[in-house]
């Protein structure tokens, strides 16, 4: 399920700090640009009400949390209509949960052992976290050595102009926090940034890798 949601745009939006009265606008504007994906962490206010809220106005969407740490955490994320469970670590407790629910699973991990840690406790995709210490030239040497149909998402630092530096190193997607999206931006501040990586993506998409 995630592949498909991946292959149709490759970014997935955290809304860090996002209230859930702010949510069904902020979801309208990135949803416009083309985004598939909103990831709403767990310590952000109320969090699992915007969640409900987005799961159930946008039942197309792929709605789900971040910053998941626990497995009580994991099963209030489902209740709420949630679909994707991202953590910022590799817990192989919390991966084989979300499974069991049915989940997508996407947990945290920066070295290989913890990539094949994930990957054997069932991960559908791996967060390379924090990409800032993750250089294209370290993704690109961790894919060497995975199955080579994982998917890996940086996240941390990733914006409209060097996603394409992970990309061409093999990354599948990735994950936009502040050059997207804080709690102090407008709904048009959130649209143009949202817009800005639609047309990055238009213009590099293809012709990158």
């Amino acid at each position: 399920m995630l592949r498909k949601y991946l292959q149709r745009f490759p970014f997935i939006a955290i809304t860090r700090g996002m209230t859930p009265e702010y949510a069904l606008p902020c979801a309208d504007a990135l949803a416009d640009a083309g985004f598939t994906i909103i990831e709403t962490p767990l310590n952000s206010p109320d969090a699992l009400l915007s969640i409900e809220r987005l799961a159930t106005k946008f039942p197309d969407l792929l709605i789900g949390a971040g910053t998941v740490t626990t497995l009580e955490q994991v099963h209030a994320v489902k209740a709420a209509g949630g679909r994707i469970i991202v953590s910022p670590h590799c817990d192989t407790e919390i991966i084989a949960e979300t499974k069991a629910l049915g989940l997508v699973s996407v947990p945290g991990v920066a070295t290989p052992t913890e990539a094949f840690r994930a990957l054997q406790a069932g991960a559908d995709a791996l967060k390379l976290f924090p990409a800032e210490m993750l250089s294209p030239a370290i993704v690109k040497a961790l894919l060497a050595v995975l199955p080579h149909d994982t998917m890996v998402i940086p996240v941390g630092g990733i914006d409209a102009e060097n996603w394409t530096n992970y990309y061409a190193a093999g990354a599948s997607a990735f994950g936009l926090g502040s050059s997207l999206y804080t709690p102090t931006m407008t709904i048009d501040e959130i649209g143009a940034n949202a817009t800005k990586i639609a047309a990055s993506w238009n213009k590099n998409g293809d012709s990158t890798q």
